[in-house]
């Protein structure tokens, strides 16, 4: 594996290794019946530099390559233990990721350092009873009131949920904004209005899993992660790393499956022989052998990209069906080889079996990731990162002016010189809005009265071509300058982003009728620039 490791990858495996057989794997099976990791695991492998690698330097870590983290991770999955392991990923990588990447310096210093430590847990809490993979549809909110968010609402299915220190909420800002109105916000263990309930599980059973509740819970505005309304964009493109970290531990979970029977093949004897002479069973193992070493190869490959900073939604999406898919089968097979002592307790391949279930649930289901595939290479549609677009928009307004911001009382007119109200009916001949309007143009031509005047600056300068299908459509332009919108017809100018759908569609998206998520997701609304799109949604009032 020279291609990806070298040999400070290979000491360092070493190191981890040791490290799982010493002081991790002779006290899974207590841990398993306790149904708790104990927090003086996190504090050694704090003080063993483990929680660190992937951290700046400035907070406590050594900011080693991503192949150190692969390293990492497929010795942690190597114990036969995926609860420990699902712990402690959530924890380094999930939890903390956001702040790593959007937090304030102040957030940072709170909450990384003692991360890095081990001496806090974290977890990320976006699943609720109503809405797992569905973002969007969250019901969890937080309503600023002066220096605090109040924050309200359920959380379900989260891992370290219950002896965590503090978790990274994702919820609704602004209700009324769909994609735009969800944030993310930093809340402590023991914040007055928090509890937790612990979750009974099939497996994973070493790792907490809670439901969390917040009723009223009073948080500081400066625990908000990055920018307010931009969570739901921070959570798609983490998701490419929680993925790929589910990929990984899925492959690694495989081979110590596949070693573990093996072993056993050979001790055990059937009719005067190992089975392992036995053809049938022989040849099962060469095609899961074949089918894990594949698989691994294009993990690794995903890997690869993701070192590079290439933003592989499909590949980490392919990489994570394939290797959880493969995780369960793997694991069924193998239990099959041990006849009965297979469903006892005391074989450890029992509990790889019920830990390997899960990996096709977590981090977006299998179905899920389908959906993802089939959207990027049936209906063309594709994806930026949210973080280097987030970068990239804060670079250009570094020493941008500030002016007071000024309504505007007089109608707007179109590039071409036409009143906005043109062919309009839903506008009066003030501009203003008598009903809400119900077809694909008068939806784009209503964009000028809900334009949002605090939400945009001078510097704003952004071109957006609609391209509409249907009776109720069209082509259009609607450019955003000078704290002012202009609509016209046809596709005027070079477009900061295009925006391509069905008319009924985008009623539908426009008008409350569907699932922006979903949408977005099953190609319905496709975007050229999902950076522009961000700020366009949080620069209007919804009209539902």
């Amino acid at each position: 594996m020279g291609q990806y490791f070298n040999q400070d990858h290979e000491m360092f495996r070493q190191t981890v290794r040791d490290f799982v057989q010493k002081e991790v794997a002779p006290f899974i099976n207590k841990w398993e019946e306790e149904e708790k990791i104990p927090r003086e695991i996190f504090l050694r492998m704090g003080e063993l530099g483990l929680l660190g690698i992937n951290f700046p330097e400035e907070y406590g870590g050594t900011n080693n390559d991503f192949w150190h983290t692969v390293v990492y991770l497929e010795e942690l999955a190597n114990n036969t233990c995926a609860g420990y392991a699902g712990a402690v990923s959530v924890h380094q990588f999930m939890a903390t990721n956001h702040i790593l990447l959007a937090g304030s310096p102040e957030l940072k210093e709170k909450y990384l350092r003692p991360s890095i430590e081990g001496k806090w847990v974290g977890s990320i809490a976006i699943s609720e009873p109503g809405a797992g993979s569905d973002v969007a549809a969250l019901r969890c909110t937080a309503k600023r009131e002066g220096d605090y968010y109040i924050i309200n609402g359920n959380k379900t299915f989260i891992t370290n949920g219950v002896y965590g220190n503090f978790v990274t909420v994702a919820c609704k800002t602004d209700p009324a904004a769909g994609l735009a109105g969800v944030s993310l916000i930093v809340v402590d263990q023991g914040t007055p209005g928090f509890t937790t309930n612990k979750l009974k599980k099939m497996g994973w059973k070493s790792s907490d899993t809670g439901e969390l509740f917040f009723d009223n819970v009073k948080v500081p505005v400066s625990n908000l992660v990055g920018k307010e309304g931009q969570g739901f964009f921070y959570i798609m493109e983490s998701f490419q790393l929680e993925r790929l970290v589910a990929a990984i531990m899925g492959v690694a979970g495989c081979e110590r499956g596949i070693d573990y029977t093996l072993k056993y093949m050979h001790e055990r004897s059937v009719f005067g022989k190992p089975i392992e002479k036995y053809q049938v069973l022989r040849h099962k193992m060469a095609d899961m052998i074949t089918e894990v070493e594949i698989t691994k190869r294009f993990v690794y490959y995903c890997c690869d990209l993701f070192s590079k900073g290439i933003f592989a939604v499909k590949e980490c999406s392919m990489a994570k069906m394939k290797a959880t898919e493969l995780g369960k089968r793997v694991a069924d097979e193998c239990l099959q080889m041990f006849g009965g002592y297979g469903y006892m307790s005391e074989y450890p391949i029992e509990r790889g079996y019920r830990d390997a279930r899960v990996g096709t649930i977590v981090g977006g289901t299998t179905e899920i990731m389908k959906e993802i595939i089939s959207k990027m290479v049936i209906d063309g549609v594709n994806y930026e990162s949210a973080y280097k677009n987030m970068k990239a928009q804060e670079k250009s307004e570094v020493g941008s002016p500030v002016s007071e911001v000024k309504a505007e009382t007089k109608p707007r007119t179109s590039d071409n010189g036409h009143p906005i109200s043109k062919n309009i009916s839903s506008l009066n001949t003030n501009g203003k809005m008598e009903s809400v309007p119900q077809t694909a143009k008068e939806i784009v031509y209503s964009l000028p009265q809900r334009l949002k005047l605090d939400k945009v600056d001078d510097s704003t300068n952004s071109t957006f071509h609609f391209k509409l299908d249907g009776p109720t459509g069209g082509e259009f332009t609607a450019v955003i300058k000078d704290k002012a919108v202009t609509v016209s017809d046809g596709l005027v100018g070079d477009a900061s982003c295009v925006i391509t759908a069905k008319a009924t569609d985008y009623e539908d998206l426009e008008l409350g009728r569907g699932n922006p998520q979903m949408m977005f997701m099953m190609g319905k609304i496709k975007v050229t620039n999902l950076g522009e799109v961000m700020k366009f949604i949080t620069f209007f009032q919804r009209l539902a």
